[in-house]
């Protein structure tokens, strides 16, 4: 080779190198774009950094879901193809870097679904808005306080309001959903209790809304727990509240959302001081059939086909029978990894690559089958402590629920309290309202943090009307309508 042959060698390989590392540096920063499924909206922002030559990392925020740093598990550039795989939320993305280095326009795959995707550089994602939060001043009192569950050896940690005025006042107890809450029951950016409280507060009552379990700062884990042992938590708020000079002890009420509902339930039936008993999108069917209830509505809501609903609910059932078994968790694990693992190689093609890394599902699944609260649930049977229930009921599921459906489970729920000769109970379906009552368009989860209302209005006045009515000293019951006369 010439000298000339080889300096023009060595000017093109520097090209190409500059070339390279231009390209990469290119997608150093952070990128936004916005999934589109119908009427849902749903933001995406990747944070990319470029770590060594050729390699990156970064994370992904769901701003719309109060979602921040996921961890990406790869980011790969090829040329002008960009490929993001996120194996915490089941999801990655593919796409082509534009011209001018700014717009990436590809796919974003999850768990079956194929969606447009185009990334812009430098976008900055607007802070999400949340128009009922209060802001201080607050026209009321506001309390951090301690309480402990002896018999659990745990201390809970939560919030206190206290109207102004006379006392003793009314009080309700606040009851989360599934999993660990904080005492807002924070989800998708939103914070439903501290809502809820404030309304309730404003109109007299005394609230009392506390951190699970192992969250914030109450002690203990949620880890092997049960939802009979954290009705004994609730317990343990009550009894704190007939301590308290400000609060009547004959007049504390419970309100249970979702899976709080089962909670709220249980301690009304096993209870007889308490005056009232609030039930927000709360089960009334067996917690098998719940599940599966659920897991076919957001399939179909999500646009899966007939088959892939079919092969989803059949592994499903699979996996509640294994779990609900009787046999030992070790047992019960390698047949759930078997089951699992014959599922995932009967999909399509295109479905398996939607579940990423079958490891990670698997690391993620295998303990929630194995653990104590799933095999409790698909025993549990909440119309067995509905009968039991003689206060005050006020029952409430949003139409559009996909998570606890509204004509099944508000069935189960009136169905129990005539049973159990309750007269004083108001059971309702609200339309187009979701699992959290904000006025939805689809009803999927994904939607939550979209939305920018919290709680419907329509819904904390039907709560604050009921609630008021029934917690008067010296109420004789209320009617088996709400105060506006509404069926």
């Amino acid at each position: 080779m010439t000298t000339a042959a080889r300096v023009c060698s060595l000017m093109v390989a520097l090209l190409q190198m500059n070339a390279a590392s231009a390209s990469a540096a290119s997608i150093d920063g952070t990128w936004e774009g916005t999934l589109e499924a119908g009427a849902m909206r749903l933001r995406i922002v990747f944070h990319l950094r470029q770590e060594l030559e050729g390699r990156f990392s970064g994370t992904m925020d769901s701003p719309d879901q109060g979602a921040r740093g996921i961890p990406l598990s790869s980011v790969q550039l090829e040329g002008d193809t960009l490929r993001i795989e996120v194996r915490a939320a089941a999801g990655s993305f593919a796409g082509t870097l534009l011209p001018g280095d700014t717009v990436v326009a590809g796919i974003w795959s999850q768990s079956g679904l194929r969606l447009p995707l185009r990334l812009r550089k430098g976008a900055a994602a607007e802070p999400v808005r949340r128009p009922q939060e209060p802001l201080p001043p607050l026209p009321y009192g506001q309390e951090e306080v301690v309480f402990p569950n002896r018999e659990a050896g745990i201390t809970l940690a939560g919030t206190l309001t206290t109207p102004p005025g006379e006392t003793p006042v009314p009080a309700v107890v606040l009851i989360s959903g599934s999993g660990p809450q904080d005492r807002d029951e924070s989800i998708f950016g939103h914070r439903p209790f501290l809502v809820l409280a404030d309304d309730l507060t404003r109109r007299g009552m005394s609230v009392l809304r506390f951190d699970d379990r192992g969250v914030g700062r109450s002690t203990g884990t949620l880890q092997g727990t049960t939802l009979e042992d954290l009705a004994g938590d609730v317990r343990a708020a009550v009894s704190f509240l007939k301590a308290r000079p400000e609060i009547d002890p004959d007049r504390i009420g419970l309100l249970g959302h979702s899976e709080g509902g089962y909670i709220a339930s249980m301690v009304a039936a096993d209870s007889g001081t308490i005056a009232f008993l609030v039930l927000m999108a709360s089960p009334g069917v067996p917690g098998r059939e719940l599940l599966l209830l659920q897991s076919e509505a957001l399939a179909r809501a999500s646009g899966l086909s007939d088959e892939a609903i079919r092969r989803s609910l059949a592994v499903n059932s699979a996996l509640y029978a294994l779990a609900g078994s009787g046999r030992d968790s070790t047992a019960i694990a390698l047949e759930a990894e078997r089951t699992i693992r014959s599922w995932a190689d009967s999909l399509p093609a295109e479905q398996r690559s939607a579940l990423g890394d079958l490891d990670t599902l698997l690391s993620r699944q295998i303990p929630v089958i194995t653990s104590r609260w799933l095999r409790w649930l698909l025993g549990h049977d909440p119309r067995s402590a509905l009968r039991r229930v003689e206060c005050p009921v006020l029952a409430l599921t949003g139409g559009k629920d996909l998570q606890v459906l509204p004509r099944e489970n508000l069935a189960g729920i009136r169905q129990a309290l005539q049973e159990g000769g309750n007269s004083r109970a108001v059971v309702r379906e609200l339309p187009g309202l979701n699992h959290l009552f904000q006025t939805a368009t689809t009803g999927l989860p994904a939607e939550y943090g979209v939305l920018e209302e919290t709680i419907a209005p329509s819904v904390l006045a039907l709560l604050g009307e009921w609630i008021t009515t029934v917690a008067q000293p010296s109420s004789p019951g209320p009617r088996p309508t709400t105060p506006s006369g509404r069926p």
